[in-house]
This record gives C-alpha cells, sequence and structure tokens, in this order.
C-alpha cells in the first residue's frame, strides 16, 4: 500500500510540473493534491514512525513562505479588504501549501534521479509547445520566429520558465553523466539545451540577464580542469545570445547611440519611480496590496505619468522588490528577502558536497531562487499565479530530494583513531548516556571526576577506558588535562549532559574516512523543558572536535576555548549534537547563576571591568535580540522566548557582577 502511495505522489508532482505551461490549472491542481495529501496522510507521523527528524532548515524555510502570506494578510486587513487586494492574496495565500506538499513529497522518498526526471518534463513541455503550431500547421517556423512566442501564456512568463526548466534540466544531465549513465546523460541534456534555445525565442530580455549567472552555477559541477573551458564557453554563449536577440541588440544601440532606453524600459523605470514614491509615502505599511494599483490609476488621471501605464502596469510594479515595497512597506521587504534568500542559504551551502547527488540538487535548488531573483527585477514573479505556484512546487521537491540525499550521503568508514574527552561533577543522570553515544564515534574515552559526591565515577567506569578522580582546577584547565590523557588522531571534547545522535555519529565518520578539515564544529540542538530547540541557543556550533596534534585549551575558569594553531582549517557539519542545558527550571537557575558568577571572576582576573550599569543593561538586551530575533528563536515557541530571557539575564548577571567586584576597589579611593 505504502509504495502504492508514494507512486501516486511522485506521479503528482511529475503531473504539476510537466504541465506548469500547458496550464497553470494544472499547476495549481496538482500542487493542491500534493499539499491535500500531506495533510490526509499525515505524513508527518508517518515519517516520524520511520525515523524522520524535521530538519532545522525546513522549519526555517517554512517560516518564510508563512512570513509572506502573513504580512499579505495584515496589508490585506489594514487597507479595509480591498477587492484589488484580496486578489492579490489569495495569490499569495498558496504558500501556505508548503509545509504539507513537502511532507507529501518526502512521504514519497524522491532522490536526485526521481527529482531530475520530474524537471525534464518541464523542457520537454517546453519542445511540445513549441512544434504544436508547426504540426497543426497554424504557423510556419518563419512566422514563429519573427514574433515573440509564449507558448499560449505571456512570453515572458514562458521564457523565464522556460530557461529555468532547461537549466535544471541540463543539471540533471550532469547528475546522470556522473552516474556514468552516458545515454540518458546525453539525451536529457539535448533536452535540456533545447529548451534554453527556444526560451530565447520568447525574446524576454532578463533571460539574458540570467542565462551566464545560471550556467555559472554549473561550473561546481565539473572537474576542476573543465572549470576554465566551462568559463570560456559561459562568455561565448552569452555574447551569441544577446547578439542574436533582436529586442536586446535594439535595446543596447538605443543607450549607446542615444544614450536612453527603449519605449518598453522607459514605461518600466516610470512604475518603479512611482512605486518608490508610494513607498516613501508610508515606509513601515505600505499602502496595501492593492494600494500601487490605486496609486498608478491616480497618477494617469492627474496627468503625472504616462497614460500607458494605466495600460500595462497598474497590478503591479514590475519588479519584485519595489512592488513588495509599495504594497507592504519594511515588512514586505523582509517578506520577499526571507523567500528568496532562506532557501537559496539551505541549497547553496551544499553546493560543494562532495556527494554528487546532494550537490547537484543544491545546485538546481539555487537556480530556481537565482533565476527567480533576477527575473525579479524587471517582473514581479510573486504577484503571478503561475510563478508564485511554480515557486511552490520546484522548491518544496528539490527541497525534499535534498533531505533525503543529505541523509543518505554519509556511508565511509572512519579511518583514524579517535579519543572521547568529558570531565564530570555529580552527572549520574547523564554520564552513561553520554558516554554510549560517544562510543559510536570513539575508539578512546577519558572521564575526569572533580570530586562527585553521587555515582559519576562508578558508572563512567562502565563505559570509559581511563577515569580519573582530580581536583577541580576550573574548565579550562581540566579539560587540558584530559586532553593530555587522549592518544588518538583526533580528539573528541564533550560535556556530560551532550549526546551524539546516529545521524552526527555517522557524519563524523564519514568526514574522518578522509578529512577536509582540520577542526568541526557541532552543531547545537538543545533539549530543555522536553522540547528540542531548533533555533536561538542552538544557533550556535561549538568546536568539538580537532586534530590532537598542537591544539590545547586556554585556561578559563568558564566558557574556555579551543586553541587552534593559525591556518588550521575549520568546517561545520550538519548534524546535530543533542544539548540536555537544564533538568528542570530550578537547575536552569542555578546554573545560570554559577555561570553568571564564574564569568564575572573571569573577567575580574583579566582586569576587564564595568563602571556603570548601562553596560550591563545594555548587553543584556542585546543577548536577547541576538538570540530570540536575529537566531530565529521566536521559531521555537514559548520555550524559546523563555531560554531568550535567561541567556539575557544570565549575560547581564555576568557584567553586574564585574561591576559588584569593582566596587570595593573604587569605595577605598573614595575613603582616602
Amino acid at each position: 500500500m505504502m509504495h502504492r502511495v508514494q507512486a501516486i505522489l511522485s506521479t503528482l508532482l511529475m503531473i504539476g510540473l510537466g504541465g506548469a505551461l500547458f496550464s497553470s490549472s494544472i499547476l495549481a491542481g496538482a500542487t493542491a493534491l500534493l499539499a491535500l495529501a500531506g495533510i490526509i496522510l499525515v505524513a508527518r507521523k508517518s515519517l516520524e514512525q520511520h525515523g524522520w527528524i524535521v530538519p532545522k532548515e525546513l522549519r526555517l524555510m517554512h517560516f518564510a513562505f508563512w512570513f509572506f502570506v502573513l504580512v499579505s494578510f495584515c496589508s490585506w486587513v489594514f487597507e479595509g479588504f480591498s477587492y484589488e487586494g484580496g486578489k492579490n492574496l489569495g495569490t499569495h495565500a498558496r504558500l501556505i501549501l508548503f509545509w504539507p506538499l513537502l511532507l507529501a513529497i518526502s512521504y514519497s522518498g524522491i532522490k536526485a534521479r526521481g527529482i531530475f526526471t520530474s524537471l525534464a518534463l518541464i523542457s520537454i513541455s517546453v519542445i511540445i509547445l513549441f512544434l504544436i503550431p508547426l504540426v497543426a500547421g497554424s504557423g510556419t517556423l518563419e512566422k514563429l520566429l519573427a514574433t515573440r512566442f509564449g507558448g499560449g501564456v505571456n512570453p515572458i512568463s514562458f521564457g523565464n520558465i522556460a530557461l529555468l526548466g532547461g537549466m535544471l534540466t541540463l543539471t540533471g544531465g550532469l547528475f546522470f553523466a556522473r552516474n556514468k549513465q552516458y545515454v540518458l546523460a546525453i539525451l536529457v541534456s539535448f533536452i535540456g539545451v533545447t529548451a534554453v534555445v527556444l526560451s530565447m525565442f520568447s525574446e524576454t530580455r532578463s533571460n539574458l540577464v540570467a542565462l551566464p549567472v545560471l550556467l555559472l552555477l554549473l561550473l561546481p559541477l565539473l572537474s576542476k580542469k573543465l572549470r576554465i573551458a566551462g568559463a570560456i564557453a559561459i562568455i561565448v554563449i552569452t555574447v551569441a545570445a544577446v547578439i542574436t536577440s533582436e529586442r536586446m541588440s535594439q535595446s543596447v544601440e538605443s543607450l549607446v547611440a542615444a544614450g536612453s532606453f527603449d519605449r518598453s524600459m522607459e514605461i518600466r523605470i516610470e512604475a518603479w519611480e512611482l512605486a518608490w514614491d508610494i513607498f516613501r509615502a508610508e515606509p513601515f505599511s505600505g499602502a496595501g496590496l492593492g494600494g500601487y494599483t490605486r496609486g498608478a490609476e491616480a497618477a494617469v488621471a492627474t496627468g503625472d505619468i504616462p497614460p500607458v501605464i494605466g495600460i500595462c502596469c497598474t497590478g503591479h510594479a514590475h519588479n519584485d522588490i519595489l512592488s513588495a515595497a509599495a504594497t507592504r512597506g519594511i515588512p514586505g521587504i523582509l517578506s520577499w528577502a526571507f523567500l528568496i534568500f532562506i532557501p537559496l542559504s539551505v541549497f547553496g551551502r551544499h553546493i560543494f558536497n562532495m556527494h554528487a547527488p546532494t550537490a547537484h540538487i543544491a545546485v538546481a535548488g539555487s537556480m530556481v531562487t537565482t533565476g527567480y531573483l533576477l527575473f525579479g527585477l524587471t517582473e514581479a514573479t510573486f504577484e503571478r499565479s503561475l510563478f508564485l505556484t511554480f515557486y511552490l512546487l520546484v522548491i518544496g521537491g528539490l527541497a525534499s530530494a535534498l533531505f533525503t540525499e543529505l541523509r543518505a550521503s554519509c556511508y565511509r568508514e572512519r579511518k583514524v583513531r579517535v579519543s572521547a574527552t568529558v570531565i564530570t561533577k555529580n552527572e549520574e543522570d547523564h554520564i552513561a548516556d553520554c558516554l554510549q553515544s560517544a562510543r559510536l564515534v570513539a575508539d578512546e574515552i577519558i572521564v575526569l571526576d572533580s570530586g562527585s559526591s553521587d555515582r559519576t565515577a562508578e558508572i563512567a567506569r562502565q563505559y570509559a577506558d581511563i577515569v580519573e578522580v582530580t581536583d577541580w582546577p576550573g574548565f579550562g584547565i581540566q579539560k587540558q588535562r584530559a586532553l593530555e590523557r587522549a592518544t588518538g588522531d583526533w580528539v573528541l571534547s564533550l560535556d556530560a549532559d551532550e549526546r551524539i545522535t546516529p545521524e552526527l555519529a555517522r557524519e563524523i565518520n564519514h568526514h574522518l574516512a578522509d578529512p577536509d578539515a582540520d577542526a568541526y564544529k557541532l552543531p547545537w540542538a538543545v533539549t530543555i523543558y522536553g522540547k528540542r530547540l531548533d533555533f536561538g541557543r542552538s544557533g550556535r556550533a561549538p568546536l568539538r572536535l580537532f586534530r590532537r596534534e598542537g591544539v590545547r585549551f586556554s585556561d578559563a575558569l568558564v566558557h574556555e576555548r579551543i586553541l587552534i594553531p593559525e591556518g588550521r582549517k575549520i568546517r561545520t557539519l550538519r548534524g546535530r549534537l543533542t544539548h540536555y542545558t537544564h533538568r528542570d527550571f530550578g537547575h536552569s537557575l542555578e546554573k545560570s547563576a554559577k555561570y553568571a558568577w564564574l564569568g564575572s571572576q573571569e573577567k575580574h582576573r583579566r582586569g576587564k571591568k564595568t563602571r556603570t550599569m548601562i553596560y550591563p543593561t545594555l548587553r543584556g538586551l542585546m543577548t536577547f535580540i541576538q538570540v530570540y530575533f536575529i537566531r530565529f528563536g521566536f521559531l521555537d515557541g514559548a520555550v524559546g522566548y523563555l531560554t531568550a530571557v535567561t541567556y539575557a539575564q544570565v549575560t547581564f548577571n555576568k557584567y553586574a557582577g564585574l561591576w559588584t567586584l569593582g566596587r570595593p576597589a573604587q569605595d577605598n579611593r573614595n575613603t582616602e
């Protein structure tokens, strides 16, 4: 039954992508059905039953899509529920489908091969649309080439999506070539190149801007020897495309000869100036979803702008960011930026991944976001249903495939010896689980206990190779002692309240099979009050894994640092280091106070001073802003807020304590 459902979901994805240019209804229908399947099948629970943990990056992308819709909704409400705004909101609201859509595609288990096969259907549809009038006899090749070909839709929409589909297909061709499926690679690449060429018949100038950038994204997929040849080929292809484009040639000639833009660009500039004026009038809220349309109509009526604007450019400003700014103000600009740059960052960080399927999917995803960024310079892509729904489906499909391939990307066996070091005091509740998780990676486990009054040392001896009971000189010195007892090539430094997950262990062992760095940071997944935090304090990635030779710990009492020799390369892994920070709220208060006071003493020992209480207050406030807003801690809900407040309090207490340590000396001077 499960296989049947997976096949249906994969088929729906193919229908949506392959039929996007034939009919926006096909695209919208397939997208809606996939989202409905995600809800009906309760895909999230099903995935969890199969051991699927919601990736942090997915939650971040979910926020980007929801924030865009929320800003649009608020804008519509504040402008008084206008009819024109309601139509735009109906388009934007499709992004609500992202979460169930992606869950449904994830449930289908789509991989690189499946997603690239689906994307090739876009290029096939471009070819079919071009051939239909020729076969039907409704037009000749000469006639088609003499006009802006649009395949039955707006030429701009057709050209942009056809170009993007062709480039995604070409990426798939390189993927099949990488897997030595040469016949399939040649076929898919030919289809992709053909779609790219046909997209140029739309005479869409934004295609010529986007083409070299999208081609550049292919270079990381080539061998180092071929990249120079590839860069030269990109220059040649771009020049040839510009020369053979009649509209682009005319634009260039007009600009060079007369020093002015052609009429089409002049109209766009008029629309952009109008949008900018609307934004300046109401920068914090914008004029509402229907505000640009009303502003354009009013400006035409008063003669402030040419009447042609009222014919072609009343619905939007032909620019994504200016349309967002005019209608939704600064929140609208942010919502557009999140929608583009959050997915771009998710895909972009994996472009150079050594796992070929992951790298190719990452390039494809980066192409989509980059393409929409460039198309949006002269077109309001997110104001058009076809563009927005296509973005939703393609990003959803690629993200699902990316997370599937990332889980399968770590398969190599470690070749070096690893020592794990742990320092403890009264950690009997944590130590067994910590050491058991460390054994997934470590060949040797060293525990230094600082005179625990509970069974910590006794329990540790059941799992560790070396257990010693010592005095307590401070965190830095104690960890250095543990490091000096390590004999492995690499050292994994853990705290007793941290856990190595099986996924992280697999990634560590994979990288240590052929290390691509000298040290690795392990992103935290703070678990507190029964909830795993993906943001806020979990935005940190402490250095935990490193080559032993030449490394030492600082002698700080608290918040010690690992001192890596200069010139050594440090990378951040994707897997999460589970951190059970606090047992309960009482433990949180106790631990926070202890660390704050130790931090005060450490700074005082180093000669640091705080002369007024203004500085501790500002530092506490900045910590809250950093944890809750900059690191997206608000996405972790109520626990995320409590965590941000807790760390802000710790920061305040640390510098307030430093202020008190400086008071006696100040008082003595005053007495004298």
